[in-house]
Formats: C-alpha cells, structure tokens, sequence
C-alpha cells in the first residue's frame, strides 16, 4: 500500500448529505461529495491487511459478509491513493458491471466485514467504489464497448433489473445477441421503479447505463409481459436459449381484519406510482400520494425506508413505521461478531428524514398490528397495534407473544405493507415447465443456474429470493457464464 500507516493517521469521513429539512422538498439525490484529497486519505485507510475479508462475498448466520461480486477493493484503494484514477476504474470494472448502482443502493456488507473494522470505523469502501465510477464517467473513459464478433446465437433476458442487465451484459459480451423483455414501460426493473429517485437517479444514473447498454447492442423490448402478451413457447421458438430475470415480486400480505379497506397498500405498488409520477414531472399526479395523510409503514427494511422517504417528500401530517422486531443494539452483540454483516442500530435517510420533521425516528418496535378500522365509505382510518415479546414456542422456536393490555389505536389513512417477498411470479415458470425449490423460487443450483428445462437458466431474486442488487449481479454474471457454456461448450466469462 502507498500508504502503510493511513488507518491511523486518518479518520473515518464521508460526505456530507444534504439536510432532511431541505432535501424533502425535491426527489434529487442528496449525497454531497468529497474533494481529491479528502478521498485519497480515506483509500489510504486500507491496511494492506493480507486477509481481506471485505471481498470475500461469503453468506454467514444468514447475511452477506464481504463483496458478494469479489470486487478487488484493496487494489482500487491502494491506486485511488496514488491519484491512478484510471486503473482503479478497470479494477472496479473487472468484477462489477455496475457501480453506480451498488455505490449508490448496496448496504456495503463489504465495509461490515473489513478488517479495520473489528476495532475501529471501517475503510469508506463504497463512497470510493461510487466516486470512481463517476470520475469515469466525468473523464470519458466509460464508453461502449460491442463485441468484435458475433456467435450468431440469440439469447432471451426476461427482467431487465441487476440480474437481468448483467446478465444481458456478459452474454452480449460473448458475441451472442441479447435481447432484453422487460413487462414496464421503462428498462431497469427494480432498479427504475423498486427505488426512489433520491436515492437513485432514474435519468442521469439508471438510463445513462442502458443507453450505454443499447450503444453495445443488446436490444430491449419493454411493455412485453411473457406468459401474456408474448406466449413462453413463442420465446423458446424464437431464442436459442433464455434467462430468467424476474425477480422476487410476490409481497407478502398481511392477513388481519380491515386489509380489504382502501388506502391500505402494498409498498411497491405505493413507490412505482410515485416514480412515475416524478419521471413524468408531475409528482403531485401520483395515483398514491401522501399529502397530509396519517401514514404508517409496516415493516423495515429498505422498503420500507424507501416509503418513509417517499412518504415525507409528497407532504405526510404524521408518519409511523412499525417493526416487529426488537431494536437493534448500538454495538455488535456477543452473538453478532466480525466478520458477519453488523445488525445494529441506524437510522437511515427516510428515518432521518422523518426525525428531523416530527422529532424522532419514526419506527415503533416490537409491534404487531391487530387489525384496520375504515369509515363508512370503506376507506381506512385507524390502525389497531399491539406490542409484543419474543419466546421460545413448544417446538423451540422463538414466536411473538402479544403483551395484555399493550393494544394502540392510532389514525391512519395510508398504510402501506412493506414486509418483504415471498418468490417470484409463477406463470412464466409453469408455462416453461420449470420446478420450484421448497421455498417457491425457481429452482437451479447455485453456481449452475440451469433450470430443469435446458436452455433455460434462472438468475437473482426469482432464484435465491429476496435479496440485494449486489448478489443479483452476481448471478446474472454468473448465469451468463453458464449459458454461454451451454451454448458454445466452452466459455471465457468470468
């Protein structure tokens, strides 16, 4: 390293965000940045440390530790240091499609197991990542790069999200023409109406990247919903082989008394009618909006996050987040050590946001809802809580108990469900004749990605399940290796 002695010298920085009160007045991103020298000291915080666990992309105790695309962080800080701009690029490049998305949206699980870490503020691994895709971009050097030659193969990506665009991507790269089927009316999937403006630019970020990927040569067909408006065996006439990209887009419900009342919603379909609306330039138009509504979020996660965010921008009177979960401690638990994904207490844009309006973090802990009261015109106006603790059931497992005379009643007249997923869709699946796993997802093994059907591969959520953009480029990379050997018998794609 340039600098064996940074970890110490220097203290953990990122930049600054825009204020809560200011930036919930505009859908912009809110992230400042940080001068030439200012990152070089926090790239020279990398410790030359000879295990780095930061890009070991391994899942332990069920969380993501270390880089799930294997990205070469050590290297790419050590020539940011050195003022390398260029080489850091093609380093970040080699193992990762995209970096403005995952600088942008991942939640780092590299910086959570960095090795610094164990004893000090982790190195700023994905403000570096995301700066030096960005100076790519600013310098030129991110261009199209088409294949030389083609295969003369066609190739099918149905889902145009991570997955599907790396995916596409690699596949493209091989010399095969891609063609991407996306069901919206914009590509990008969870990438162009899953995530808030703020928090990832629509038209500077997202569509600078598929124009790009146009410019190379992959083709994308948007408003094609396989399985309805364009039948599965009509794609298996006209492709030589296909990718399954679809994601994991079954919401969980939430099965209580008064889910049938209008104004209660589930969490994508609130956040899609709000970034349409913003890609519009009409935000107020939003067929779901929030302004001076009593709005309640159910469930964590950046989904729920992603509501609170939206939710404070269209104008909310009053915002509540339940969990019902225990609040995560301030410091790692004896049963949470490096270098597994830290679960410890944060507040996030969304809940800043919230704070800095009403006065404190929006989220209501250990809390289970009991049922939605409505008006007489069959909207809902109440929210019914109950509080709840955590014990081991007659079979072993911890369960949540409701706590007697703990219930709430609070007004509400927009509840929105963000309580993670369930699987994929199972009509595109069962029309190709594929099997699922035991827990509703496409089944095909890890590493492998081939389905039961050949020629048919399954990448990212609709997979594994609900998961990170991170892992979805990580399998739509890796599928796109698998399908390439399918169709060549052999394959040079990492």
């Amino acid at each position: 390293m340039g600098k064996p002695t940074g970890f110490i010298e220097y203290l953990r920085e990122t930049p600054l965000d825009r204020s809560p009160i200011e930036r919930v007045k505009d859908w912009r991103e809110f992230h400042h940045h940080l001068d030439d020298r200012s990152l070089r000291n926090q790239a020279a915080r990398c410790m030359d440390c000879g295990v780095p666990f930061c890009h070991t992309g391994k899942m332990i105790s069920g969380g993501a530790a270390g880089c799930p695309v294997n990205n070469l962080i050590p290297e790419w800080n050590d020539l940011v240091y050195r003022g390398l701009w260029r080489e850091a690029l093609d380093r970040l490049h080699k193992t990762n499609n995209f970096p403005e998305f995952t600088g942008r949206v991942c939640p780092a699980p590299c910086e959570g197991s960095c090795v610094l870490g164990i004893n000090a503020p982790p190195v700023t691994i994905k403000n570096i990542e995301n700066t030096i895709i960005e100076r790519g971009f600013e310098e030129g050097w991110v261009v199209p790069e088409p294949p030389k030659t083609r295969t003369g193969k066609k190739v099918a990506v149905v889902g145009s999200g991570p997955a599907g665009l790396a995916a596409a991507q690699q596949l493209n790269r091989a010399g095969h023409t891609v063609t991407v089927l996306e069901r919206a009316d914009r590509p990008g999937g969870l990438l162009m109406y899953g995530i808030p403006n703020m928090k990832l630019d629509k038209q500077d970020v997202v569509m600078r990247r598929i124009k790009l990927l146009e410019q190379e040569g992959i083709k994308f067909i948007c408003n094609t919903n396989v399985g309805d408006n364009y039948e599965a065996q009509m794609m298996r006439r006209d492709f030589d082989a296909i990718v399954l990209c679809t994601g994991a887009t079954q919401p969980r419900d939430l099965p209580v008394e008064g889910r049938q009342l209008s104004g209660v919603h589930f969490a994508m379909d609130y956040l899609t009618g709000a970034t349409d609306s913003v890609l519009s330039k009409n935000p107020a138009a939003a067929a779901l909006h929030a302004k001076g509504l009593d709005v309640v979020v159910i469930g964590g996660g950046d989904t729920g996050t992603d509501c609170v965010g939206t939710a404070m921008r269209q104008g909310c009177r009053t915002l509540t987040q339940f969990e019902i979960m225990s609040k995560p401690p301030m410091e790692r638990a004896a049963d949470n050590p490096w270098p597994e994904w830290p679960r410890v207490y944060k507040m996030d844009y969304g809940q800043e946001e919230a704070a800095a309006k009403f006065g404190q973090d929006p989220r209501a802990y250990l809390t289970t809802v009991k049922k939605l009261v409505g008006d007489e015109t069959g909207r809902v106006k109440e929210i019914v809580t109950v509080e709840v603790r955590w014990e081991k059931n007659e079979r072993g497992q911890f369960a949540p108990i409701e706590q007697a005379g703990a219930e709430r009643t609070q007004p509400a007249q927009l509840v929105l469900l963000a309580m993670g997923f369930t699987g994929p869709e199972t009509v595109l699946p069962q029309d190709l004749g594929i099997e699922f796993d035991d827990r509703r997802n496409v089944k095909a093994e890890y590493g492998n990605y081939a389905t039961n059907s050949p020629g048919v591969f399954a990448a990212g959520d609709c997979r594994r399940g609900q998961s990170l953009v991170v892992w979805a480029i990580n399998e739509g990379r890796g599928a796109a290796r698998e399908c390439d050997r399918w169709l060549m018998g052999s394959t040079e794609l990492p």
